[in-house]
């Protein structure tokens, strides 16, 4: 059956694409807060996850407004494709395109899954962590990219093991590194090397023998907040393609109730 369009509907007046006579122009806007279930290809096998998203273009001071549906349909004719971020870094440059922009950025936040083996027993787990994409993208130039990964691990003070004489107090620690690459670093593997920093990494699943193994790997291997943030830029300093980082460490300290605290970034 033929479906015929009320007249109406078709003759609707583009109010956004009127004209603005306030002369201010609008460096970022579009929609944030969109969640989608995506697959993601960031080394290994693409991997489902469900994405929080943000699509944005900067819009010339003529125009009133931008046309928001246009982000969503453009997001929506990619979603069952694998996503790697040379594949956002051209589906920005298509969003600059489909709504005739000289600018814009899209941003991805995602958990990201990693398979792990328990040090000793051998014991299978998954483990989370947190990861974004965001994509710069201007006409004529080529997209602009930057990765940030937070990994949980373990960090066992230094001074404590020096000053006691048995034990030593250790804590939880967050590091976040942000890069900006030209071209996308293996996750899982980026993941293992931020990890290889720390007193000793985390697991999903630990036998007894395991623990054992984490208590005193940690202890003989202690770590300042400072010592996370250095060593992981060391490391990064022998990464291919990087343009740009920053390193952030947090303890939530056992011994206190607050968190200590490093940051250390190339420019």
């Amino acid at each position: 059956m033929n479906t015929v369009l009320d007249p109406v509907l078709t003759t609707l007046p583009d109010v956004q694409g009127g004209l603005d006579t306030r002369q201010i122009p609008i460096q970022r806007v579009g929609v944030r807060g969109l969640r989608q279930p995506l697959m993601i290809d960031a080394g290994g096998e693409p991997q489902a996850t469900i994405a929080e998203v943000e699509m944005t273009v900067a819009l010339p001071a003529p125009e009133k407004g931008t046309h928001m549906s246009r982000f969503i349909e453009l997001l929506e004719e990619h979603r069952l494709q694998p996503l790697s971020i040379e594949g956002l870094g051209r589906l920005a440059v298509r969003m600059l395109d489909r709504l005739q922009v000289e600018a814009g950025d899209i941003h991805l936040a995602f958990p990201y899954f990693v398979a792990k083996q328990a040090p000793v027993s051998g014991a299978r787990s998954l483990m989370d962590y947190q990861v974004s994409w965001q994509v710069q993208a201007q006409k004529g130039q080529a997209p602009v990219f930057v990765v940030q990964v937070q990994v949980p691990v373990t960090s066992l003070c230094p001074c404590s093991k020096a000053i006691s004489d048995y034990g030593a107090h250790n804590q939880r620690s967050l590091i976040t590194l942000d890069l900006g690459v030209t071209q996308a670093p293996d996750l899982a593997g980026l993941i293992a090397r931020i990890e290889a920093q720390a007193s000793c990494e985390l697991w999903g699943l630990l036998k007894r023998a395991d623990e054992k193994y984490v208590t005193e790997h940690a202890y003989e291997n202690p770590k300042f907040v400072e010592d996370l943030v250095r060593d992981v830029a060391l490391m990064v300093h022998n990464l291919p393609g990087i343009r740009h980082y920053r390193v952030q460490a947090e303890n939530f300290e056992s011994i206190h109730n607050h968190s200590a605290y490093a940051m250390v970034s190339s420019h």
